[in-house]
């Protein structure tokens, strides 16, 4: 046994599926949503709050000019999700999910100590912004290892024929992540501090609660089980491939990897335009308050996680392909439009109205697209072939969104980001015309039937 080895045994605890009985497997299913819901609320948090610190981190100048900032570094995050995807896949393939959801969650909680504790711009200079990006970074990895691991082992221990119900709980507990940011900030804005106090030291508050709670999560995460397709593939494997083993063990499935980019593609940038960029949208562009801002975010993504469950519910009736064609062929057709009527009112409930059309549409991706991508895999590379094109996607889409849009208004012309994000989606719906409806194809499915 190498020190590998014993390092991952430790970490993940050596139950199984095979040993488990019902209670205990849906205990292991609560503690990955519950560690998910905590890596996501550190993530969210930094775009929760960047209204407020953006001023302690940067030199001083006008507000768009320092959301840029943000969001620069909020992109920068984004440049670690691949390598992430790739050193976790690889370690969740080799040692198993459980091993890999509890490593990402400790170096999730490292990224929110080290924004929570350091000092501002005005005390310590270009060190404030740099440890800022390091921060992100480590996040980052985690995130991008968090994604890979947590689609997988949630689609390989749902019940056959119900694995787009459960897995949507994958972007249940994501949604739910932000919408406690969102808690945070709006207990802190009217409950406890004044806007002052928050703009000055409050925002370290939810990046310390953030910490915290991936402390627990990990502790939670130690008693999972482990799945019974990795346990099976992990029994019928002599030999673990090398990091770049695992890169050429990949490469032999080229098509599924590029379905994967090419679903996400569309997906990523209407999800991060809807839900973390609209925010500042409605401050920045549409005029509303901050207040009135957090209230329509989080009335609107409280309901969009209510959607996900049906959708993928609904997908396990018809089909996958049919929710993600509706999801590719409207947001084609009508982002322009709903984004442009949105930048021009004035109206709260109006604004939500429109948040929530596109959130409805956006929903037909963002409920199954894990279990998707899970069912195009064979299992011992089903975690990094998850995680890998999708995080390489989602750095070069999803993460560029928020500073693209900002850029765009920046040099007067917002409209163009409008017809990016339909852009953005209609290469995603060639991609969903010609893909294969995984409900029927799901490898997971196949490799059960063998076992």
């Amino acid at each position: 046994m190498t020190e590998a080895t014993v390092d991952a045994g430790s970490i993940s605890g050596g139950k199984t599926t095979t040993d488990a009985g019902v209670g205990q497997r849906l205990k292991s299913i609560f503690g990955g949503a519950v560690g998910n819901l905590v890596e996501w609320y550190d993530w969210y948090a930094y775009s929760a709050f960047a209204l407020y610190f953006a001023k302690a981190f940067f030199p001083a100048g006008d507000t768009t000019a320092q959301l840029l900032n943000t969001a620069a570094v909020f992109a920068l995050g984004f440049i670690m999700r691949p390598i992430g995807g790739w050193l976790m896949g690889v370690y969740a393939d080799r040692f198993g999910r459980r091993a890999a959801l509890s490593l990402s969650v400790l170096l999730m909680c490292a990224g929110s100590l080290v924004i929570a504790l350091t000092p501002g711009y005005a005390t310590i200079g270009l060190w404030a912004p740099a440890l800022l990006v390091f921060a992100r970074l480590v996040q980052g990895i985690s995130l991008g290892g968090e994604y890979g691991a947590s689609a997988t082992y949630l689609s390989e221990v749902a019940t056959p024929g119900r694995r787009g119900f459960y897995s949507s709980f994958q972007y249940v507990t994501l949604i739910m992540g932000q919408l406690t940011a969102l808690a945070v900030l709006l207990i802190l804005q009217f409950v406890v501090l004044t806007p002052a106090q928050l703009e000055a030291w409050g925002w370290r508050i939810p990046f310390a609660i953030g910490a915290l709670c991936a402390v627990a999560a990990f502790w939670i995460r130690r008693s999972m089980v482990e799945s019974e397709q990795f346990e099976s593939a992990r029994d019928h494997t002599r030999e673990h491939p090398t990091l770049l083993g695992h890169i050429r063990a990949l490469a032999r499935h080229p098509r599924a990897i590029a379905t994967v980019v090419g679903l996400t593609m569309g997906g990523t940038v209407a999800f991060y335009t809807y839900t973390i960029y609209m925010q500042k949208f409605l401050v920045n562009t549409v005029g509303l308050t901050r207040d009135q801002s957090t209230l329509v975010s989080a009335n609107s993504l409280f309901l969009f996680m209510v959607l996900q469950p049906v959708f993928g519910a609904l997908s396990d009736r018809i089909g996958r392909r049919p929710l993600l064609i509706g999801f590719g062929v409207l947001g084609t057709l009508l982002t322009v439009p709903l984004l442009g009527t949105l930048s021009t009112t004035r109206d709260p409930l109006l604004a939500f109205g429109l948040i929530m059309a596109a959130l409805l549409i956006v929903s037909g991706y963002t409920s199954i697209n894990a279990v998707v991508k899970a069912e195009l895999f064979p299992t011992e590379i089903r975690a990094i072939g998850v995680a890998l094109p999708y995080a390489v996607t989602v750095s070069i889409f999803g993460g560029t969104a928020e500073y693209i849009a900002l850029y765009f208004k920046s040099i007067g012309h917002e409209p163009w980001f409008y017809w990016y994000v339909s852009g953005c989606i209609a290469c995603s719906l060639l991609v969903y015309l010609v893909m294969p409806d995984t409900r029927k194809t799901s490898l997971i499915d196949a490799e059960t039937r063998q076992n």
